[in-house]
């Protein structure tokens, strides 16, 4: 079982990057999948999460409308679309499966977590 996350990399504030977690030996839609950061000298938080049942995605309030995260079951890989990004997204990115997906962008009991690819917004 893998989850390789990918992406990472240094921006300029209201930049983009598209974060990639691709799934080996298991199928990603079988579970919920969930994004989650860290940043330095932070607990990791819930970014955003999206549900195997029905598909549909969940953000935490920091990132609702910058950031979107999708599903390609063809490539077994989800995304994170990251638009409009703030000094304070800077953290390292990790990627998880898990049981479902909460309200508030965050994955719930999480089974599984892949590495961390480290996104830094700085000018």
């Amino acid at each position: 079982v893998q989850l390789q996350a990918c992406g990472g990399g240094l921006v300029q504030p209201g930049g983009s990057l598209r974060l990639s977690c691709a799934a080996s030996g298991f199928t990603l839609d079988d579970y919920a999948i969930g994004w989650f950061r860290q940043a330095p000298g932070k607990e990791r938080e819930g970014v955003s999460c999206i549900n195997k049942s029905d598909g549909n995605s969940y953000y935490t309030d920091s990132v609702k409308g910058r950031f979107t995260m999708s599903r390609d079951n063809a490539k077994n890989t989800v995304y994170l679309q990251m638009n409009s990004l703030k000094s304070e997204d800077t953290a390292v990115y990790y990627c998880a499966r898990g049981s479902y997906c909460s309200g508030f962008g965050s994955l719930v009991r999480v089974y599984y977590w892949g590495k961390g690819t480290l996104v830094t917004v700085s000018s």
